[in-house]
């Protein structure tokens, strides 16, 4: 850690979370000194009854959590904005609870805010994006901005999927758009 930033808290969702946080350490991976510090993939923004959710439950529908990516960042190294400005690179935020093949509410694309300032950057940065990339195409965002509520971490064997699994499913909008 450089100076006095301590480390920030980014959640983000935008289909199946193995791809998405295989997308965030490839290109900020934490021993490359690139800002990302930690990934965690699990669940958010589910209705508060359903406590303590696992995938197979998440997968019905009924529990309304999203599959997120809890990502530790060192805002010395990399800013919140940037991080943002990815997630909408990396998936199709104009489709309302779908990613590819994957439909459903947990494949939702949203930005779970942790502060006051996040939740201004995160709206600042989606009129930027949507101005430049999706106005010329005649698309529109349709990411959620909610405030971060519950986190529950997924089950061990969704923690970095596709890196010991390279063969995995990985859904084909978890790229580059841009």
């Amino acid at each position: 850690m450089s100076g006095s930033d301590s480390p920030e808290v980014a959640t983000f969702a935008s289909g199946c979370f193995w791809g998405v946080e295989h997308i965030f350490l490839k290109h900020f991976p934490p021993k490359e000194n690139k800002g990302i510090l930690k990934t965690t993939v699990g669940y958010t923004g589910g209705k508060e009854d359903a406590t303590n959710p696992d995938y197979k439950t998440v997968c019905t529908g009924t529990t309304n959590h999203a599959e997120a990516v809890r990502i530790e960042f060192d805002p010395s190294i990399v800013k919140y904005e940037e991080l943002v400005e990815f997630f909408y690179r990396t998936h199709d935020p104009t489709t309302v609870n779908r990613q590819g093949k994957d439909t459903g509410t947990q494949y939702r694309s949203a930005i779970f805010y942790n502060t006051p300032e996040q939740e201004e950057i995160a709206k600042r940065v989606t009129k930027e994006v949507q101005k430049e990339h999706f106005d010329p195409v005649g698309k529109k965002i349709v990411t959620q901005i909610v405030p971060a509520g519950q986190w529950w971490d997924a089950e061990d064997y969704h923690q970095l999927y596709l890196f010991k699994n390279p063969s995995g499913y990985q859904c084909e909008n978890h790229r580059l758009h841009w």
